[in-house]
Order: C-alpha cells, then structure tokens, then sequence
C-alpha cells in the first residue's frame, strides 16, 4: 500500500487530528465521511480518475467488491441495500462509467432504494467549451438528475462531507431514493481543510395527523368489505399489517416489492396478485381499501388503474403519493409502522367476530379463480417452484429478472413468508439485475441462501458478474429457465399477429460459460433434479448455473 503523502502542515499523515480543521484529500474526506456514516461495504471499479478514492478505502475499513461492469456494481449494491437495510454505495469513474450506471440508478429510484453513486467530474475550472479531457461529457449532474433524486456536485473538500450527510438525511427522513455525487477530479487529489465530520442528524419517524388517522379507524373498522394492499414501504410494519388484517379479516394483496410482508401461505393472503381480472374485479367492490407503501401504479396492476366503488385510505411516507394515481379518501401522511400501530390503537377489539372466516373463504375462492385464469401458461413452472421451495430456508433471499420465469411465475407462485425476501426489478424493469443483485445480497447476509432467478435473455445482460461470484468464492445458484430467447417479446408479436423477429436466440452452453468463469454448471429436465442441483450448489464454493428448458405452451 502506497504511503500517503503528509499535509501541508507537516503533522503527518492525512487524517491526523482531523477533528480539529485537518487539511484533507478529496478522496479521503469522501471516505472518511462514508464511513462515518457506517459504511462497511461498496461496489466499483477504479479508473484513472477515482484512484484517490480507492487509496483511502482500505484505510477506513471499507471493504470492496469489484463486478465487471458498473450497472452490475449499481445492482449490487442495490440488493444490499434492500437485504440490510443500510444504504448501497456505488463507485465509478467518469463519463462512460457512471452513464453504465445509470441504468441501476433508474431501477433504485423506481423501487425506492437507498443508493449512493460517487464519482469524479471534470475539474472546478474545466472550460465549457470541450477540450477533449478522458472521459469528458457536457454535464454529468445533468444526465443523472434525470434518474436519480439528486445530483451534488462539490466545489472544495469541505463541502464533500456536507454532500454526504445529505445524501444520508434523505435516505434516513423521506422516501428512499438514489443520490449522486460528484467530487471534481482536481478535487480529490487536492490538500484542503476539511473541518470536523458532519453527519446526518437523527430524525424520528414522521407520525399523521391525529384527525386523520381517526378518520382513517372509523372507515376501517365500519368497513364490511375491507382489503389490504401492502407494498414495500410495508415492510417494517409486517407485524402491525398482519395484526390489522386479522382483527379486520380484511385480505391482503402485496405489490412485487411487498411480497411477503404477510406470510403468503396464511389464509387472509392473496400475495402478489393485482394483476389478476378476478381479483381487480373483487377489488373495484370493496367498501374499503386501505394501501400501505404503495404508489398503486400501472406496473403494479399490469393495466390502467382500476375504478373504485369504494373508499381509499392511502399511507405512504412521501407526500407526493397523495396526488399521484388514485386519488385518496383519506390521506396518511408518516411512517408506516407508527400509524399502522396508532390505528389499532384506536379500536382494541376485533372489528366482527365472523369476519376472519368469511375472508379466508373469499380469498381461497379468489387464489383459485386467480390461477384459473393462467393455469395453462404457468403449468411450466410451477413444479419446479415447488421444488425450489421444498430446498429454500424461510429467510432465503431470491433475485429475480424481468424474466417470463419472475413475473408470471415466481411472484405470485413462489410462496414467501417475512423472513425471506424477494428482490424483483419493478416498474423500470430492467433487464439483468438479477445476478449481480444476488452478489450484492450475499455480500450483504453472507449466512443466508441466496439464489438468483433468470431467463436466458436477461442473464446475458450481466453474465460477466459469474466472474465477480467465482472470485469472491459465494455459494451462489443461479436457477435459468432457458426459451431461447427473448420470450415475453416473441409471445407479443405473435399476439399481435406480426413474424417473430430478433428474439430468437442462438443457444448457449451456460452450465460451460459457468466453469468457465470458475463456477459450476449443470442442466436439469425435471424438479427433482432441479431439488438437487440447488441443494447442491448452495454448499459448493462459486456460482452454480442451473439450466432449466423450458418447454412453452402451445
């Protein structure tokens, strides 16, 4: 490791006293302030311009993953975000780096998930006409403003600090979303004063206004044909859904992000199925629905938005859900846990002593009317669901693809109880995430199964991060439903009566390209070899490709 050059003061080395007005380099202002704030993990790739950055990494502690692209780093450190509950921190170079980026950037802003991008930028006094510097492009703040909540660019080492505490406070106090930050290059080489660390302040959670919540108790409890919709903003109240469900015997229905706030095998859950005609049809005709962390988007309903009959009670913890999409009857404004305790508060007793087992009855006739509608496309995966499901630990994490495999399959039939997790790309529904996800989440929970869940298409996205898994030595299956390309796609155009065109792909020898990485592969034709490929694979040191061909219906 490189000894570190001494202040201009001749204290010593940079970071000594640093509590007292230290001067700094750029990178290790930067570094020092993540890790003040408890970072203990980020992913990147070092370039020539952010190699400050990474000289100061190992110093503070931070250790360091390094995928083979950086929209693979962004979707790791994504998944890490959403498995540990502590923001993902992200570092590239500039220019073509951080728009490889930026992909991942779109995704954490659409699911709602803390992520930290660093970068340089071209110098404080680089000119506006281009000169042709490495890497230069005309904005970088600009292009990701467009993606992210906001873009910081620094003007000394001092504010690098103030930049980072604010990224924090916003992960900490409003909706979780994507920041970026950007350190001019000159800057993170340069000697300055820093100051004292500047951390973000601890805020309490946001409680809705008393008259509200009110309102929202009397609807509720009034209410004689109640339903849930949780979605990931739910996820820190699971008890407090749960508990509000069974005393109202309302069903619950989740978005792709609230899978498994509710146990999806208990009698009340209906699990991710918003997409379902029947269950949208059930839904139009509740007297009350009561949506909990959810945007009630077109992506979460695979379709328009639904006429209600009855009344909406909307909490979210981000204020702009209040005039976005379905309008709300009764508006709750805080944090989820807090309000949803507050409203059982108000009534201690259950709301109808019948109520719980009429509900389990409408919602077992709903699962089946529900699958009836898809039972012909669906019969292909579902055995091997089950078996998936037979090796799985409860608190297992699953990445998933925007892959025929997730969304038709493994949302609303893999079961999920609130130990586990599922980690699937909504609403922007990129392509890819699911493997470099499945990395950022092992590195995240390394004692718990992990297994990434993909078609052939989207795998090719990001298929180099094999080589990321291998180095780092992780147990890691990756469960690929293999029709030959692009499957979703090819099933739209025949639908629209147009020749499939550019969605068939050449086949590739997976389970080889896995060895090749120094991971393992094998292919499998039933779901009792799949059972043991997977329980296999979650011993063996490496990724494990598993190929499953997927016969599709005719």
């Amino acid at each position: 490791m490189t000894t570190p050059p001494p202040t201009t003061d001749g204290r010593g080395p940079l970071g000594t006293d640093v509590e007292h007005g230290a001067c700094l380099t750029g990178g290790e202002a930067l570094v020092r302030a993540l890790a003040a704030h408890g970072v203990t993990d980020a992913f990147g790739i070092p370039g020539t311009h952010n190699l400050e950055i990474y000289r100061q990494l190992q110093r503070q502690g931070i250790r360091h993953v390094t995928p083979r692209h950086e929209q693979g780093a962004g979707y790791a450190a994504d998944a890490y975000a959403r498995v540990s509950g502590r923001p993902g921190v992200a570092i590239t170079t500039t220019g073509p780096a951080l728009l490889n980026i930026a992909a991942a950037v779109g995704q954490a802003y659409s699911d709602s998930v803390p992520l930290l991008v660093v970068s340089p930028g071209m110098p404080l006094r680089h000119p506006r006409q281009s000169t042709g510097l490495l890497h230069e492009m005309r904005s970088q703040t600009d292009a990701l403003r467009a993606v992210a909540a906001f873009s910081h660019r620094v003007s000394s080492v001092d504010e690098i600090g103030a930049a980072v505490a604010r990224a924090f406070t916003l992960f900490r106090t409003g909706r979780p979303r994507p920041v970026h930050i950007e350190i001019p290059l000159d800057l993170l080489e340069a000697v300055e004063p820093a100051g004292a660390v500047r951390l973000a302040p601890p805020i309490g959670p946001a409680s809705a206004d008393p008259a509200a919540v009110a309102r929202a108790a009397d609807a509720l409890y009034a209410a004689r044909r109640p339903a849930l919709v949780l979605g990931g903003g739910a996820r820190a109240a699971a008890a407090e859904c749960l508990s509000l469900a069974e005393r109202l015997g309302a069903p619950v229905l989740t978005t792709a992000n609230g899978k498994g706030v509710v146990d999806e095998s208990h009698p009340l859950s209906l699990g991710v199925s918003l997409h379902s005609p029947a269950v949208q049809k059930w839904l139009a005709d509740r007297d009350v629905i009561f949506a909990v962390g959810t945007e009630l988007a077109e992506s979460d309903l695979w379709s328009p938005l639904p006429t209600l009959t009855g009344s909406l009670i909307r909490l979210d913890l981000d204020p702009a859900q209040m005039y976005a999409g379905l309008r709300a009857d009764v508006p709750l404004v805080g944090d989820a846990r807090g309000v949803l305790g507050a409203l059982l508060a108000e009534r201690p007793g259950t709301a109808e002593a019948n109520a719980p087992a009429l509900a389990h009855a409408d919602v077992a006739a709903l699962r089946t009317a529900r699958d009836d509608e898809t039972r012909t496309r669906d019969a292909r995966w579902l055995p091997y669901l089950e078996a998936m499901r037979g090796v799985l630990a409860e608190d297992a994490v699953i990445t998933s693809d925007s892959a025929q495999c997730c969304y038709y399959g493994a949302l609303p039939h893999l079961l999920l109880s609130p130990g586990g997790r599922y980690l699937h790309p909504t609403g922007f529904g990129t392509l890819g995430y699911a493997l470099p996800a499945a990395i950022g989440a092992k590195t995240a929970a390394p004692e718990r199964q992990v297994v990434a869940l993909s078609g052939d298409g989207g795998l090719q996205f990001s298929v180099q991060e094999l080589a990321t898994a291998a180095q780092l030595g992780l147990p890691l299956p990756v469960v690929v439903f293999d029709n030959g390309g692009y499957g979703e796609i090819r099933d739209e155009m025949a639908a629209r009566g147009d020749i499939p065109t550019a969605v068939d792909l050449p086949a590739v020898d997976l389970p080889a390209l896995a060895r090749a990485y120094g991971g393992h592969g094998t292919a499998v034709r039933t779901p009792e070899a799949l059972a043991d490929a997977l329980a296999a694979a979650l011993a063996a040191p490496g990724p494990t490709i598993v190929t499953v061909p997927e016969e599709t219906p005719r």
